[in-house]
C-alpha cells in the first residue's frame, strides 16, 4: 500500500486543506502485508474522522493501512475540522466539500472509480454521522455507509439545551430547525426508504458503555423498521480507539467489494 498526504485548495471552503490517502499497491516481496489486486480504478472508502480529530487520525490510531491491503481498496481520509460534515450557518460549506468537491478532486488526483457500486463511506462519532449522511443524501453515489459509535440523533442534540456541545451546534446549524431537515439522519432514513433512489446498505455498531449508545438505539430502531439492508452490531465498549480499531475490520469485511484477484 502507498500512504500519501495530499495538500490542496478547496473552492467550496475557500481555503487550503488536506487529506490522507491509502492506495493499493501490488507487491511481491513485502514482509508482513497481504496485498491483493483488483482490475480497473480503485474501489474507495471515504473514512471520516470524529469531532476532536483530523485527517491523520485513522492512520495514527489504527492499522487501517494493513487492514485495507487485504481488500485492495483505496481509503480517502479528509480534513473537515469540527463541522459535522455540514454547510455551517457560521462557517464554511463542508457538506458541499465532502459530498461534491472532494470525490471529484480525489478522482482527478488518483485512479479511483466513479461508479456508485465502488464508493462507500464510514466514520466514527461525528464521522459516523457524516458517513450515514453521505449514504442517505447521496445514495446515487454511495453504495454503502457505516457508522462506528456515531452521533446519529443530531436533532435531539440540537434541541437539548443542556448539551455541552450546544455552542458548537449553534455555530454549525444556527437558527434553523434541524429535525425534519437535510441534516437529520432519521428524516433522511425515512425519505430514502420510501423514495425511488437506489438504496444504500447500512452498517451500525456501538459499544454498550458508549455515551452515544442511547442515540444509537434510536437510529437502530428506525433503521430496522425502514426495510433497508441494515446490519447492526453491539458489544462491550466505550468511545475509544481500541473498539474502533476492532470494528473497522468488521466494516471492511461487510463492505460489498466482491472477490479480489490475489
Amino acid at each position: 500500500m502507498a500512504l500519501l498526504t495530499c495538500n490542496f485548495f478547496s473552492e467550496s471552503l475557500g481555503l487550503s486543506t488536506s487529506m490522507n490517502v491509502i492506495l493499493p499497491q501490488q507487491t511481491r516481496s513485502q514482509i508482513g502485508m497481504e496485498n491483493v489486486k483488483r482490475p480497473g480504478p480503485h474501489k474507495t472508502l471515504y473514512l471520516l474522522h470524529g469531532l476532536s480529530d483530523d485527517d491523520t487520525i485513522w492512520v495514527r490510531r489504527t492499522s487501517i493501512e494493513r487492514y485495507a491491503a487485504a481488500y485492495g481498496i483505496a481509503i480517502v481520509m479528509p480534513q473537515v475540522h469540527r463541522s459535522f460534515y455540514t454547510d455551517m450557518a457560521h462557517g464554511e460549506k463542508y457538506w458541499e466539500f465532502i459530498s461534491e468537491e472532494l470525490p471529484e478532486l480525489a478522482r482527478s488526483f488518483f485512479p479511483l472509480s466513479a461508479e456508485r457500486e465502488d464508493n462507500f463511506a464510514a466514520g466514527l462519532s461525528m464521522g459516523g454521522y457524516g458517513a450515514f449522511k453521505l449514504a442517505l443524501r447521496r445514495p446515487d453515489r454511495f453504495a454503502a455507509g457505516a457508522s462506528l459509535s456515531g452521533a446519529l440523533d443530531i436533532a435531539s442534540m440540537v434541541e437539548n439545551g443542556n448539551n455541552p456541545r450546544a455552542g458548537l451546534l449553534d455555530t454549525i446549524f444556527g437558527e434553523q430547525k434541524v429535525r425534519g431537515s437535510e441534516d437529520d439522519l432519521l428524516f433522511l432514513l425515512d425519505r430514502t426508504a420510501k423514495g425511488s433512489a437506489p438504496k444504500p446498505k447500512l452498517y451500525q455498531c456501538c459499544g454498550t458503555e458508549d455515551f452515544l449508545y442511547k442515540d444509537n438505539q434510536t437510529f437502530k430502531k428506525a433503521a430496522e423498521s425502514s426495510g433497508l439492508d441494515f446490519t447492526y452490531e453491539e458489544g462491550p465498549g466505550e468511545h475509544e480507539w481500541g473498539y474502533w480499531d476492532t470494528m473497522i475490520q468488521r466494516v471492511l469485511e461487510w463492505l460489498p467489494l466482491g472477490e479480489p484477484k490475489k
